[in-house]
C-alpha cells in the first residue's frame, strides 16, 4: 500500500480526502501522525495550482513521506471568479457563517441563471526525491438565495448542483459528485505514471 501523508490541519477537509483516498488503497497519514506535526503554510501563490504545491512541499519536507495537498475554492462567475483562492478567508473572519453571508449580499437581487459558479479543487503531490505534479477538479453548479441543509463544510450550504445542493447531501452523495472527487480521479489516473 502507498503511504501519503495529506497536507491539512483542516479536520474536514482532512476527513473528505482520506475517505476518498482510503478505499483507492492508499495509507493515509495525517499531519498530526508526524512527530513535531507538519507547519502551517502560508498561502502566498496566486493560483490553486501554486498554494498546492506550497503546502505538498512542506508537508514531504516535514515527514519524508509523499505529500498530496487540495486547494480549493468557489469561484462565481458574476464576481469574475471571486472570491477564488481567497474562499476560506473570503469574509477576512476565517468563519464560513461569515464568508456565506457577505457571497449572499454582493449575489442580492441577482436571478438564478447569473448565480452561475463551480467548486475548484486542485491536488498536488509531491515526493522526497523532487517529482511533482498537480491536477485540478471542478464541479458546476449555482448559488442559492439562502442557506439549504447543515451537512458538508464551507460554502456547502450555498451551492446547489445537478444533483442537489452540497449541504442537504450526504457525505458519501458528496464524494461522488465533488470537485474533490472529481480531482482525485484525476491524481489517481495520473499517478500511475509516477509509482
Amino acid at each position: 500500500m502507498d503511504r501519503f501523508i495529506v497536507a491539512s490541519h483542516n479536520k474536514k477537509k482532512l476527513a473528505e480526502l482520506t475517505r476518498i483516498l482510503k478505499p483507492m488503497g492508499f495509507d493515509v497519514v495525517c499531519p498530526s501522525d508526524i512527530l513535531g506535526g507538519v507547519p502551517d503554510v502560508e498561502e502566498t501563490g496566486t493560483t490553486f495550482e501554486e498554494n498546492a504545491l506550497l503546502k505538498a512541499r512542506s508537508a514531504c519536507e516535514c515527514s519524508g513521506f509523499p505529500a498530496v495537498a487540495d486547494d480549493s475554492g468557489l469561484c462565481v462567475d458574476a464576481l469574475d471568479g471571486a472570491p477564488g483562492i481567497y474562499s476560506a478567508r473570503f469574509a477576512g473572519t476565517g468563519l464560513d457563517e461569515d464568508n456565506n453571508v457577505l457571497l449572499l449580499e454582493k449575489l442580492n437581487g441577482l436571478p438564478v441563471e447569473k448565480r452561475t459558479a463551480r467548486f475548484v479543487s486542485c491536488i498536488a503531490c509531491v515526493f522526497p526525491d523532487g517529482r511533482e505534479f498537480t491536477v485540478r477538479g471542478a464541479c458546476e453548479g449555482y448559488i442559492a438565495t439562502e442557506p439549504q441543509g447543515d451537512g458538508g463544510f464551507g460554502y456547502d450550504p450555498l451551492f446547489v448542483t445537478e444533483f442537489g445542493c452540497f449541504g442537504t447531501m450526504t457525505a458519501e452523495e458528496k464524494d461522488k459528485v465533488s470537485h474533490r472527487h472529481n480531482a482525485i480521479v484525476l491524481f489517481k489516473e495520473k499517478l500511475k505514471d509516477y509509482i
